[in-house]
């Protein structure tokens, strides 16, 4: 039989806040740094795929969003002024 100890939960429930707080900084950064007259310019499954990413963060599944290879997608980022945090 394994033992949970009480403090435990604490600190699970502290390092979950830890993260959230980490991945909304990491989103207010890429929102921030974004060029958004760029990203507005974009055809509406590469600008949903950009907005994708600045949101989550997620490169693999923004390309695909985008129809494009990661590679791709990461120049079009780099491009965007979407900084990679991470």
């Amino acid at each position: 039989m394994v033992k949970v100890h009480m403090s435990e939960p604490q600190n699970i429930d502290d390092k979950l806040k830890e993260w959230i707080e980490y991945f909304n900084e990491a989103r207010e950064i890429r929102r921030r740094f974004a060029n958004w007259e760029f990203v507005k310019k974009q055809p509406p499954k590469i600008r949903i795929a950009l907005e994708y990413y600045i949101e989550t963060g997620d490169l693999y599944n923004a390309a695909k969003l985008a129809g494009m290879t990661m590679e791709e997608f990461n120049e079009l980022r780099i491009k965007a002024g979407i900084p990679s945090i991470g």
